[in-house]
């Protein structure tokens, strides 16, 4: 009778999973679910197990509670009940903090990384310059060596990974893990062995040249190739003259103030072609071949799409090693690259281990962009270009730019003519399936991008409208690889296991990028190429953010800004890892990425630790690598949903 009962019991809290999962909760063993109030009470203890008097304890003294309520996404699809309320009892107040709990932290706190040290020593101390600082007396840095680290903040650790691995520091005394490679006098110590291995070695391409970037400033580069083609094309928009053949044989001509495409209805009745005025000339007949192009296979292959943010230099490096095929930079605005802005050139750096590798480029201009464009053709080492024609944020949208290239397919044509006429390499564009939701538009706009000369397409099944909101539409993405072959057609959208991605390659498309997917589980390349489901343990997943930390240090650097800003993306990348949910506790495979987890303990402390979405818990975790936060460390996530406190 007992076990009926259990039974019984058990077939109860199965129903509840189900029903928890058509409202968009993950589906967990119901041995590993918890409340709120026990999960967050288990982390405060460290993983000591909490008395009940300490519950309750706790439960009187909400006041002193750092945790606030969660934002109200997570409301309803926690809690039916609240939700029921909460449409009862609605008031403008209410809404105004539903809309607040959506879109970016635009005003978020922000602290620069150099100023988390009182004083900075001088860099001419830290290398060991031979010569003296070259401002003298008027050097805003310190160099007395003792005073800087009588004031310096604790080393980390006791083992500098950048003088592990490559035989020498050059951070010198400002390391964090100084006392690792500092000698007698404070002289940085050196492993010529390990020296001698790298040198000549360049693990970093694509880094700004300062005289390119002076020249840039001043405005004096010059772009031969793009004025060329900007030339010829503002020529190319004087009137035409717009021959139109009908079925009867009669010709009706019209001006025109752009260039007429040949039409041709599916009756073949009408038909219209352009007459140029002038004097008659090989681009008349011929149609300009481009300079012969690097070829490149793109089809099968695995592509980790670039992501703003998180899609950095270390993180690409993670996943190139997990198995990803093609990797590209973060999205950077050409106006910025064309101006020398550092912050928007280090988006484009490369590393060696990335072997098959692309840059993203935004704008809204055929000038800017085909300058840009070619200034990065002669200044970088890249295999491919790629125009950003999905993003939908408004600062991009609203100047014309992203999704909002679409639907201006004039500019949009002379951006990819103009790009594809300078560059070396080939030419690919990411789009979505429109701006508004019901009023699709790629379909429309791939075989003209086959025409203009694309290598690639690459399309997420969502309108702009739609954001992240929604299941990706592969129905439709099937009908434009369709339209869109031979041209290769990747396809983008809630990818998070191998059976997703083997159903999306059914569609036939020639490939699939993975975004949010690889954010949540970078492993993922791994368990498609091997056809499993990894039940990857925490202290696996430890190592991983391990490895970032060492890649963020060779990357930003080993000092205290390094240090930071190392922190600074792991907890931004952490805010998308807290989403995962082991294997070994799901109640079925796979976790669909629409699916959020409901409070759960995990099989050791470290994976309850990794399962919150409280950024305190964020930090702990990068406390454990990269030692303790700085007195006035501040951080938010860079979306309002990903986070509470």
């Amino acid at each position: 009778m007992a076990d009926e009962d259990k039974q019984n019991s058990e077939n109860v809290k199965a129903v509840a999973i189900s029903e928890d999962t058509d409202r968009g909760v993950a589906p967990i063993k119901p041995q590993y679910l918890t409340t709120k109030e026990h999960f967050h009470e288990y982390l405060d203890a460290d993983g000591k197990e909490v008395t009940e008097e300490q519950s309750n304890r706790a439960g009187e003294n909400d006041d002193s509670n750092h945790f606030t309520d969660e934002p109200v996404a997570k409301q309803i699809k926690l809690d039916d009940s609240a939700k029921e309320r909460e449409e009862q009892n609605k008031t403008a107040e209410d809404k105004t903090e539903k809309k607040r709990a959506r879109g970016q932290n635009k005003s978020r706190p922000h602290v620069k990384y150099n100023q988390y040290e009182q004083q900075r020593l001088c860099p001419s101390v830290t290398q060991e310059c031979a010569s003296k600082c070259f401002f003298g007396e008027k050097c805003k840095f310190l160099h007395d060596v003792k005073k800087y680290l009588s004031e310096k903040l604790e080393d980390i650790g006791p083992r500098c990974h950048l003088y592990e691995t490559f035989g020498k520091c050059i951070y010198g005394v400002s390391c964090r893990f100084a006392k690792s490679h500092l000698g007698e006098d404070f002289k940085n110590l050196i492993n010529q062995e390990l020296v001698k291995q790298w040198e000549g070695k360049a693990l970093v391409r694509n880094g700004l040249n300062k005289d390119l970037q002076m020249q840039l400033r001043k405005r004096k580069v010059q772009f031969d190739k793009a004025d060329k083609f900007l030339k010829h094309f503002n020529k190319s928009q004087k009137p035409t003259l717009s021959v139109t053949t009908t079925s009867s044989g009669h010709q009706q001509t019209a001006p025109s103030s752009t260039d007429c495409a040949k039409q041709v209805s599916d009756d073949g009745e009408m038909k219209t072609v352009s007459v140029t005025s002038g004097a008659l000339t090989d681009e008349d007949i011929i149609k300009l071949r481009p300079c012969e192009k690097k070829k490149i296979d793109f089809r099968n292959k695995l592509y980790l799409a670039p992501l703003t943010t998180c899609g950095n230099l270390p993180y690409r490096r993670i996943c190139k090693r997990l198995g990803a095929d093609i990797t590209c930079g973060e999205m950077a605005m050409c106006t910025n690259l064309l101006q020398g802005h550092s912050s928007e050139w280090a988006l484009v750096k490369r590393h060696h281990s990335e072997d098959l590798f692309g840059v993203q480029l935004e704008g809204a201009f055929p000038d800017t962009m085909t300058k840009c464009a070619e200034l990065l053709n002669r200044t970088i080492d890249v295999d491919f270009v790629d125009i950003n024609v999905g993003c939908p944020i408004d600062l991009v949208y609203n100047k014309g730019g992203g999704c909002g290239l679409m639907t201006r397919t004039n500019k949009f044509e002379q951006i990819v003519k103009g790009m594809n006429s300078v560059l070396d390499v080939p030419l690919t564009v990411k789009i979505r399936t429109g701006v508004q939701e019901k009023v699709s538009l790629a379909h429309k706009l791939i075989p003209d991008l086959r025409e203009w000369g694309v290598s690639l397409v690459t399309l997420h099944g969502r309108s702009r409208e739609q954001r992240y909101t929604k299941l990706a539409d592969w129905e439709y993405i099937s009908r434009c690889a369709k339209i869109a072959d031979p041209l290769p057609l990747f396809g983008n959208g809630d990818i998070f296991s191998f059976e997703d991605a083997n159903r999306s390659l059914q569609t036939g498309v020639s490939g699939i990028m993975l975004a949010r997917g690889a954010l949540v589980k970078p492993w993922l390349f791994t368990e498609i190429k091997e056809q499993r489901h990894w039940d990857i343990s925490s202290s696996e997943r430890f190592d991983i953010l391990r490895e970032f930390t060492n890649h963020g240090m060779e990357h930003w650097g080993s000092d205290t800004p390094g240090v930071e800003k190392t922190r600074r993306f792991m907890l931004e990348w952490l805010s998308f890892l807290c989403r995962y949910i082991p294997v070994g506790l799901l109640e079925r495979l796979p976790q669909k990425i629409n699916e959020r987890p409901p409070y759960y303990m995990g099989r050791d402390h470290m994976e309850t630790l990794m399962a919150s979405q409280n950024v305190g818990d964020w930090i702990k975790i990068s406390e454990m690598l990269l030692g303790p936060v700085p007195a006035n460390f501040t951080f938010l996530p860079k979306h309002k949903a990903n986070s509470y406190k």
